[in-house]
This record gives structure tokens, sequence and C-alpha cells, in this order.
């Protein structure tokens, strides 16, 4: 199993979840927010915010939402400060976890994570005490077809400063430097190659092979953190890819 599987290992389950209640674009609108008053509404100028962007139509946000978000951020009408926030920790089977929050009500958000790092047989660890397992990557998702030629995509790759490229099924993962993902990611686009997904991630340098049941507890708690309001990635050194068997 590729250590850059993300996409396979938990994106897909998470997206479809995300959608399914809903809170997707909410995240994201978020995310619109924090870049918007970080960088001003044009993305043109706002690198942030154009990554952002792109990830919403990713994720199939409508374009009306997006504009706005961005108007609602850039006008003030949106007043909400949020603080971007991360856990470490451990769930059962000593699957290390990471969770990215982004939120207006620290205690809030630290005892509803805690709640269910408790609930299923977990436990928040210190600052550093996960991280040093994963590195810190862009990564840039590209679709794979008939007509896509790998060393082409190994050219577009490096002439935009990637690190390298990954070879999957049904996609080529380009790992870059968090710094450069924007350049990378942009190269695509105007390559003409259809994006799926463009985001700095952290990556597990080591991964646990865990078999079907354990895949599904350890899922559940995947699942039960996405479902948070204020919990915007969850990424974890686990291999579920027994949930697919």
């Amino acid at each position: 199993m590729s250590g850059h599987s993300k996409w396979h290992n938990i994106q897909a389950t998470k997206n479809k979840a995300d959608a399914a209640r809903g809170k997707i674009f909410t995240k994201i609108g978020r995310e619109i927010t924090v870049a918007v008053k970080l960088g001003g509404p044009d993305p043109n100028i706002n690198s942030k915010l154009y990554d952002v962007i792109q990830k919403a139509k990713q994720n199939n946000m409508p374009n009306d939402n997006i504009q706005r978000s961005i108007k609602k951020a850039a006008g003030g009408e949106d007043t909400g400060s949020y603080d971007s926030i991360t856990y470490e920790g451990y769930g059962s089977h000593g699957v290390a976890f990471i969770v990215e929050c982004l939120t207006d009500n620290r205690n809030r958000t630290a005892a509803d994570v805690r709640h269910l790092f408790d609930k299923y047989n977990g436990s928040l660890g210190t600052t550093g005490s996960v991280t040093y397992m994963f590195d810190h990557q862009g990564i840039v998702v590209v679709k794979k077809t008939d007509k896509t030629n790998e060393d082409s995509v190994m050219m577009t790759a490096l002439d935009a400063g990637a690190d390298d490229v990954v070879s999957e099924d049904d996609c080529f993962e380009i790992i870059t430097r968090p710094d450069t993902l924007h350049a990378v990611s942009k190269a695509f686009e105007e390559g003409g190659y259809e994006v799926l997904s463009s985001e700095v991630e952290y990556v597990p340098q080591n991964t646990i092979v865990l078999d079907k049941d354990s895949a599904i507890s350890i899922n559940k708690l995947v699942l039960a953190l996405e479902d948070l309001d204020d919990v915007q990635d969850v990424y974890t050194n686990a291999d579920l890819s027994a949930l697919d068997e």
C-alpha cells in the first residue's frame, strides 16, 4: 500500500459521509471565510483562497454558494472568528490520529473531540506525540484516463516544482511541498488535466494494516470525528483497505 494513499484510504469515505450529512459545504465555507480574512477576496492574488475555491468545486459546491461565502467574509457580514487547532491522539489498535479543526469555541471543540476518542477506546495525546510519524505534504490528485501519458504527467509535475509522482490504479498522486501546492495544482489545471483533489495533508510514513473488524472500528471513529462541525480533516496511519473486502 502506498504511503500516499489518503485519496483511496480516507478521502472517498469522508467525502461521501460529509455529503450525506450536508456538512461539507459548511466546512469549506469556513475555510473560505478564513482565507478571505487573511488574504482578501481576489483569488488571483490570494493563493489560499484560490486553492479553497478549487476544493469547493471539486466537492461540487455550487458557484453561488462560493461567491456568497466570499462576499459575506469580504463585506464583514460573516463576523465569525475561527481558530485553527490540531489535535493528536491514538485510536484502538495503536492507530495514530491527527485531527484538524476550525473553531469559534476552543473549549467546545476540545470537549467534543476528547469525548469521541474516549467513546471509541482511544485517547488524546500531547502536541508532537503523533505528528512525527507523518510527513506534511501537498498532494495533487489527477484523474488517470486512457489518454493520460505518464511521462507528460511527470514532466508537468517536475516543471511546476513537485517532488514526486505516484501512479495509482485510477489516478496520479503528485507529491509536493506545502508552499508549492498552489503552483503545481494550477499547472495541471492549465494543462487540461482533471484535478480531483489538491490539499496539504499529513501523510503517514508507515501504515498499520488492519483486518476488516479492526478497520470497521477505526472507521467509526473517523466518521464520528468528521461529523463534528468544527473538524475539517482527519488523518490516520491506518490501512483501511480491508473495508473494501
